[in-house]
């Protein structure tokens, strides 16, 4: 491919993603005219306008914009949710066009930085937003590309003209995390996830061994305590809440809301450490980041109030009403495993009040595959509705709906509603806790689901 500093325009085929869009914003802020498309219009999509560029909603190569029609000058970047017979895609490609996808330009991009990337199967985008934070609020400062908005910048993209450190979500899905070379890498987890991709959870454990292995020779590997992945031939640490870790924490107690506890490396000790976000994967999550950081030389004051200013990332259990009456929390959780983990979380929060979920399935293939845990997990609430699965890039499978699901949870109350019905069905006078969770298009409810139990 042509170097990105010959690339005067790009063009991003998903545009609307949230790693797309991120993209979108630093070729943007790097002078590049940036145009694209996307399925449908978003909250995402509508403030990539606002900044200038030009997105449509159609599939239709006449819909290109001028000036993105030379293939010597132009980047195309496409998601691997966009099918190959997409038409836009077709025409770029049939053009002999420069068409890469967004991992594969992260991969270009890691090159010219000092890269930090987290990879794991739930935990990624706290645990790399954490770090940004933590960099952004030091003296180092540094370059993100987070798969959320963070809470503390409102954006998934941080820019700094003083830092050559760059901090990446390694994503596992179509091994895309095998295009980088980071100087350090985190590995959080490993579940099976993306069966549809790797077949097996051997497979998927094998293709994160090789993401280990691309750490640079003089990096440094950091990974969760109990994960296959000890390496003799560079730097290894391990992390978790747990003392037989390299890195881990110590009189951990809560108080109004907030963890506070003793941070332990391999040569030193933080004590009386504050930390705001709720749950032990979250304390974990924070514990990752502070190896990362402890490792680039941050201070000791630079990482207590790194973690102490830390506001969490929107859409990871954002609390969007919290009275004594009525509490509503939305998540992005999808797998069984972040769905415990949510309802964990609130009930050590809220100890003794009821609680209500609304979970939106993602993926045909993921509900197939865990289909038994998923009951299992969300059968921990005290009440659920069900929404449609929601497809994304895949073709329904014959005999994988929610109503199978919803059978297999074991709580009396239980139904099944359709995205149209679910807000007008919600009573704030018969509600105490309520939980939206899921990775498509249920983030649409959360404002109407607010105002709804605000009235």
């Amino acid at each position: 491919m042509r170097a990105l500093t010959d690339i005067q325009a790009v063009y991003l085929i998903g545009i609307g993603g949230i790693g797309m869009s991120a993209l979108a914003r630093y070729f943007a802020e790097q002078g590049k005219s940036v145009s694209g498309y996307d399925r449908v219009s978003t909250e995402l999509t509508q403030e990539l306008e606002t900044t200038g560029i030009n997105i449509h909603y159609s599939d239709d190569v006449n819909l290109i914009p001028s000036g993105f029609d030379n293939p010597e000058t132009t980047l195309v970047i496409f998601t691997p949710a966009v099918p190959s017979s997409h038409s836009e895609l077709m025409h770029f490609r049939t053009n002999k066009f420069d068409v890469l996808k967004r991992s594969e330009v992260l991969g270009e991009l890691s090159k010219t930085y000092q890269t930090v990337a987290v990879a794991g199967t739930h935990g990624k985008t706290t645990t790399s937003s954490i770090i940004a934070h933590l960099l952004r609020s030091s003296s180092k400062d540094c370059n993100a590309f987070l798969g959320g908005i963070s809470s503390n910048y409102n954006t998934n993209l941080l820019t700094s003209t003083s830092s050559n450190l760059m901090v990446v979500e390694a994503d596992e899905f179509d091994r895309s995390f095998l295009t980088l070379s980071p100087e350090v890498a985190i590995i959080t987890s490993v579940d099976a996830d993306h069966l549809d991709i790797y077949g097996s959870s051997d497979e998927m454990l094998n293709s994160f061994t090789a993401f280990s292995e691309r750490v640079t020779e003089n990096g440094t590997l950091i990974y969760r305590f109990g994960l296959p992945f000890e390496d003799s031939s560079r730097r290894n640490f391990t992390y978790s809440v747990s003392e037989e870790s390299d890195y881990y924490t110590s009189q951990l107690t809560i108080n109004n809301g907030q963890y506070h506890f003793n941070l332990h490396s391999p040569l030193a000790t933080l004590e009386n450490v504050s930390f705001g976000m709720p749950g032990l994967h979250n304390v974990e999550n924070a514990v990752a980041a502070f190896a990362a950081v402890d490792q680039l030389g941050l201070t000791e004051d630079e990482i207590r109030n790194g973690l102490a200013t830390y506001k969490g990332v929107k859409r990871r259990f954002d609390v969007h009403i919290n009275t004594d009456k009525l509490v509503y929390i939305d998540d992005y959780a999808h797998h069984p495993t972040e769905i415990s983990a949510c309802i964990g979380s609130v009930r050590e929060l809220f100890p003794g009040r009821r609680v209500k979920g609304i979970f939106q399935p993602h993926l045909f293939s993921r509900t197939k595959d865990h289909m038994s845990e998923f009951a299992t997990s969300l059968s921990a609430l005290d009440e659920v509705t069900l929404l449609d699965i929601y497809p994304a890039r895949e073709e329904p499978i014959a005999g994988i709906t929610s109503g199978v699901l919803l059978d297999k949870i074991t709580i009396a109350q239980k139904e099944l509603r359709s995205k149209k019905e679910v807000v007008d069905s919600l009573s704030p006078t018969e509600i105490d806790v309520l939980l939206t969770m899921g990775a498509g298009d249920i983030d649409q409810l959360v404002s109407p689901i607010k105002k709804k139990l605000a009235s």
